[in-house]
C-alpha cells in the first residue's frame, strides 16, 4: 500500500496525523510525505532563505526516521495559492507517489495554507490519471485513492468521524515531530505551548472520544467516484465507541 501525506507546511503531518503515519509504517506501507511550502517565515531570528535552508533539512530528517520519501514542492510560506503551477505541482506530487490512500488537511482549517492545501488535493485528486495533463511524472494507473483529512490544530472546528489508536506510537511521534527543532521557540512565540503538550493535549482528547488513551482524529472526503472505507485506517475506531473497522 502507498501512502500519501500532504503537509502545508514542513511540521503538519508529523503534528496532525504522525501517530497514523506510524501505524502506517508498522504496517509496512510505502510513505510519502509532500511538503507544499518551505517554511521560510517560521522564525524570528533567522532570514527566509536560512530558515527555508533549515526546514527542509529538518523535514528531511524526520522522513528518513519514518522511513518516508519526501516530496518538497517549496512554495513561499503563506503565500500558497491555487493556481496552475500549484495544481501541477500537487498532480505531480501525486503521480510520484502512486497512492492507494491520501491524508491531507482539512479544507476550512484555520491557516490558509492548510485550508488551500486541503482544497487543491480535494479538487485535483482525480486529475492524477488523466493522460492530457502533463507533468514530470506519468499519469497513475489506479482508481482514485481514498483521500481523509487530517485534524485541525486543538481540534478547532473539525468533528472526525473515524480515528486512529496512537497510544503506543505516541513517545515515536513526539520523536518524530521534534526533528523540526527550530519549531518549538516558534510555537512558544506563536501559541505560548511547547511542541509535547500541542501533540498530547488533542491525541488525550480524541482517545477520549473514542474510548482509548490517544488518537488522531480524521474524516473522508466525501465526493462522487470516491468509494471511501474506513478499512484504509489502520485499526479505525469509529465516533460511535470503539467499533473497530
Amino acid at each position: 500500500m502507498n501512502v500519501l501525506f500532504f503537509g502545508a507546511h514542513p511540521d503538519d503531518i508529523e503534528s496532525f496525523c504522525g501517530g497514523t503515519a506510524l501505524r502506517y509504517a508498522q504496517m509496512g506501507a510505502k510513505l510519502y510525505f509532500c511538503v507544499a511550502t518551505n517554511g521560510n517565515v517560521g522564525s524570528t531570528s533567522l532570514s527566509k532563505e536560512e530558515i527555508a535552508k533549515v526546514r527542509k533539512r529538518e523535514a528531511q530528517s524526520a522522513a528518513d526516521f519514518i522511513g518516508a520519501e519526501l516530496i518538497w514542492l517549496g512554495f513561499d510560506d503563506e503565500f500558497l495559492i491555487d493556481s496552475v503551477e500549484t495544481r501541477h505541482a500537487f498532480i505531480n506530487a501525486m503521480r510520484i507517489a502512486d497512492p492507494d490512500v491520501v491524508i491531507s488537511p482539512c479544507r476550512t482549517d484555520y491557516n490558509p495554507d492548510h485550508s488551500i492545501t486541503g482544497y487543491i488535493v480535494d479538487e485535483c485528486l482525480h486529475m492524477a490519471g488523466v493522460p492530457n495533463i502533463k507533468t514530470e511524472a506519468p499519469p497513475t494507473k489506479k482508481a482514485i485513492p481514498h483521500l481523509y483529512f487530517m485534524d485541525t490544530p486543538a481540534g478547532v472546528g473539525f468533528e472526525p468521524e473515524l480515528y486512529v489508536e496512537i497510544t503506543h506510537v505516541f513517545e515515536k511521534k513526539v520523536k518524530l515531530l521534534g526533528y523540526h527543532e527550530s519549531q518549538n521557540t516558534w510555537m512558544k512565540t506563536l501559541f505560548n505551548y511547547e511542541m509535547d503538550a500541542f501533540l498530547e493535549i488533542p491525541a488525550r482528547y480524541r482517545g477520549l472520544q473514542v474510548g482509548v488513551p490517544m488518537a488522531e482524529g480524521f474524516r473522508p472526503s466525501y465526493r462522487w467516484g470516491r468509494n471511501f472505507s474506513r478499512h484504509y485506517l489502520p485499526d479505525c475506531l469509529t465516533g460511535a465507541g470503539l467499533e473497530k473497522s
